[in-house]
């Protein structure tokens, strides 16, 4: 009974943390900012893509590996859509790039200028006297 405690314990400390909610909540909030990159890169950059090569529909690009009939599918690889998920990538990981960087400006701390060195000991003061007075003996 007590390792259950202990467990549960250990649990409740874990997902408490402050590194397990901030995981969390990018998480979702990931996948909100995801749909909206989709819609943009679908419903916006797509279609003008598709406009500068000539009214091309990128989704559906494909290649027929086998012609359908009444009875059989057609077989075919749909590139077109590789297309579309590689650019909606693409735009993720961009914009995702650019929103971490602004945070890392946020966060860095500017640089102190480097302090003065400390003021020297009096024992250190005592002992370069000492030397310098040896020096001029000689």
């Amino acid at each position: 009974m007590n390792k259950v405690k202990s467990f549960f314990a250990e649990f409740k400390e874990f997902i408490s943390r402050g590194n397990v909610i901030d995981l969390a909540v990018g998480v979702i909030i990931g996948g909100a900012f995801t749909s909206i990159v989709n819609s943009l890169v679908k419903d916006i950059i797509m279609p003008f893509i598709g406009w500068i090569f000539g009214g091309i529909d990128f989704t559906n690009l494909k290649y027929v590996i086998t012609p359908g009939t009444e009875e059989i599918p057609e077989a075919a690889i749909y590139y077109g859509n590789f297309i579309q998920n590689v650019v909606n990538f693409l735009l993720v990981a961009f914009t995702i790039f650019c929103m971490v960087r602004l945070i890392n400006k946020f966060h860095r701390k500017k640089e102190e200028a480097p302090k003065a060195p400390p003021a020297p000991s009096k024992e250190e003061v005592l002992l370069t006297e000492i030397r310098d007075l040896l020096k001029d003996m000689k």
